[in-house]
């Protein structure tokens, strides 16, 4: 009887420790993941590649890749809400990078240097969009830097939506929206056409020959409440006002103004009442400040101006004696039940801010096109193609967060979905890298970087609508893009190729990243723990699957590598 004698020793270390030996039982890879700011932002922003771009001082570059994805950033530095900078985990070190003001400087950057946008070849195809606010326009871009002929339908005599009809210029100045839009209608193959207002779509389509549609007609109608106004009081919505002064109008709401609401827009209306004479603002909102639906940020800023609110309060009766506003409480699903403790504010008119909804009287004609209970259309998630073959929707009127940087996302999924359909097939949105965690990085030693602050306008300037923010100069966008801790990419910091004790790792050259040589590495893992944004991950050494010639069918341990002398 033979007796086939088998060397355990490398199995023995392998289950008692994970460690270095003679054999490797793991090695290092290079990997790509998805920083936070990437993942929270609403237009897949590669944040992270265009910050390393402006780091390194070529602006233009950066531009490019941040317009890879949105193609208005002086435009969303000044008015997006930025969750980019809630998710960056920056923001558990000192605080989050200044994200927003950086784009900004870019996109001011552009206009100043005239950079424009590129066409790909004429595809023969043509899309209508109705509606030129954020969506429409996204969308535009998008489909024709893929070559594909857009026209642009807008019902009102002027371009951007609420962009240019909602957000009051102290926010957003008119000049950036019109130069950011210019640039997007400049194109060759695109065609904007104001005052054409849609009322069917399908015969829209059929008329013009176009291959498919993207309705973004946003939710431009102001919602109501059902309360009793008397005495000929000014009663008037929060959509309606905004669009007036936009349009360089003075409503006289007198000297106190009751605003109803606590969201984002009731905060615009509250802030531009004062801008318009108004001497005492009251916010009438029935949810405690645990429950407000505006931005911290936004808030803060009204009240920093002089807002005042009425917490767990509606709106009961608008008469000679003003506002009667009654009590409430919160039950705990969500709801209020009145006290029946009322009382009055003075007020010379009352904003209503309750929300908006879109006209969507179009699609009537398109009976496969359904619309929800809440008034938006419904849509498949992954293209936003609704019931109707080739007819597409997004930003305001399918719900969702109705935000402007959401609404651009939507033009840009919508376009692919769109370039897709135009040649027989589904969209499919590519895998997303792992997201990166700020526990995932490695930070044994980090310079305390203050964040940049853009100068601001003292409060006791703010009587009109100029712009508060006066942005970031070349310096301090510079440095504050530098702030960015590269969360799960390489920006070729060298610790690795420092700390590798067998110096297995080589420079590739700038921008090409680094090698490992396996044949000797030891798979410490120094590189992966010395690796500040965690690019490298260890991965269990491959085991051949096949078990090898002349075996009992054991696995057969990695090769033994060789460890430089």
């Amino acid at each position: 009887m033979t007796i086939k004698l088998h060397d355990m020793t490398q199995v023995m270390q392998a289950t008692t420790r994970r460690g270095v030996g003679s054999s490797r039982w793991q090695r290092p890879v290079y990997k790509h993941f998805l920083p936070p700011c990437n993942h929270a932002c609403p237009t897949g922003e590669d944040i992270q590649g265009w910050l390393a771009h402006a780091q390194a001082g070529d602006y233009e570059k950066a531009w490019c890749a941040l317009t890879e994805n949105n193609p208005m950033p002086a435009v969303h530095g000044r008015a997006c809400y930025h969750p980019c900078e809630g998710g960056c985990n920056r923001g558990s070190l000192d605080d989050a990078v200044s994200i927003h003001a950086v784009e900004r400087f870019l996109g001011d950057l552009a206009v100043q240097n005239g950079w424009s946008f590129q066409s790909a070849p004429s595809t023969g195809k043509k899309v209508l969009i109705i509606g030129s606010g954020p969506a429409g326009l996204s969308c535009a871009y998008h489909l024709a830097r893929l070559g594909h002929q857009v026209e642009i339908h807008e019902a009102a005599a002027e371009s951007g939506g609420m962009m240019m009809h909602g957000i009051p210029a102290y926010r957003l100045p008119r000049q950036p929206l019109k130069d950011e839009m210019a640039r997007i209608t400049s194109m060759p193959n695109v065609t904007l056409r104001c005052g054409v207002r849609v009322d069917d779509v399908a015969q829209a389509r059929q008329q013009g020959g176009f291959d498919a549609v993207f309705v973004a007609v946003g939710a431009q109608l102001g919602n109501h409440l059902n309360i009793p106004a008397t005495d000929g009081k000014k009663l008037v919505d929060a959509v309606s006002l905004l669009d007036e002064v936009s349009k360089g109008e003075k409503p006289q709401l007198g000297r106190t103004v009751a605003i109803v609401g606590g969201g984002n827009v009731a905060m615009d209306a509250a802030r531009t009442a004062e801008r318009l004479g108004a001497k005492d603002t009251v916010l009438i909102f029935r949810y405690d400040p645990k429950h407000m639906e505006a931005l911290p940020s936004e808030a803060e800023a009204a009240f920093a101006e002089g807002v005042k609110i009425e917490w767990l309060s509606v709106a009961d009766h608008f008469g000679a004696d003003g506002v009667t506003v009654e009590k409430v409480t919160i039950n705990p699903d969500g709801t209020v039940t009145p006290t029946g403790q009322t009382t009055h504010l003075p007020a010379d008119a009352m904003v209503m801010a309750v929300g908006q909804h879109s006209d969507l009287a179009l699609l009537k004609t398109a009976p496969a096109i359904n619309i929800n209970k809440n008034d938006t259309v419904a849509v498949d998630a992954s293209t936003l193609m609704t019931g109707q073959e080739g007819i597409f929707a997004g930003g305001d009127c399918i719900g969702g967060a109705r935000t402007m940087t959401t609404a651009t996302g939507h033009g840009k999924l919508a376009a692919r979905a769109i370039n897709a359909y135009l040649v027989g097939q589904r969209y499919v949105h590519p895998p997303a890298h792992p997201l990166v965690s700020f526990d995932m990085l490695h930070l044994p030693d980090y310079a305390q970087a203050e964040r940049s602050r853009q100068p601001e306008r003292p409060l006791t300037e703010r009587s009109g609508f100029d712009e508060i923010f006066a942005g970031l100069d070349e310096k301090t966008a510079r440095y504050e893009a530098g702030r960015c801790l590269s969360c799960g990419n390489c920006f070729e910091c060298d610790n690795c190729y420092a700390s590798c004790p067998e110096q297995a790792i080589t420079r590739l050259g700038p921008g090409k990243g680094y090698a490992v040589a396996m044949d000797m590495c030891t798979g410490c893992a120094v590189c992966a723990e010395q690796c500040p944004c965690h690019a490298i991950e260890m991965d269990p050494e491959p085991v051949e699957a096949t078990p090898a010639k002349g075996s009992l069918g054991e696995p057969v341990m990695p090769a033994r590598f060789k460890v430089r002398a």
